[in-house]
């Protein structure tokens, strides 16, 4: 991978943040669980906040392929 791909995470303290989230459930695999308990406690940042901030990664940088398309 190389560093314009990155996610990256940066040590900050929580801070309160006004509510405009919904509440959802996920099922996921327990190592993946696990990455993201690491990875919160490394950067001070909840393991809510590093999965929102993942999705919202991953839908900036989605390729999504229509089954019409002919790529």
């Amino acid at each position: 991978m190389n560093d314009n791909t990155k996610f990256v995470v940066k040590h900050r303290e929580l801070l309160p943040k006004e509510e405009t989230t919904v509440t959802m459930s996920l099922r996921i695999d327990r190592d993946t669980q696990e990455k993201y308990d690491e990875l919160s406690t490394k950067s001070g940042r909840s393991r809510n906040e590093l999965m929102n901030s993942a999705l919202s990664y991953a839908l900036q940088n989605l390729e999504f392929i229509d089954k019409k398309s002919k790529q």
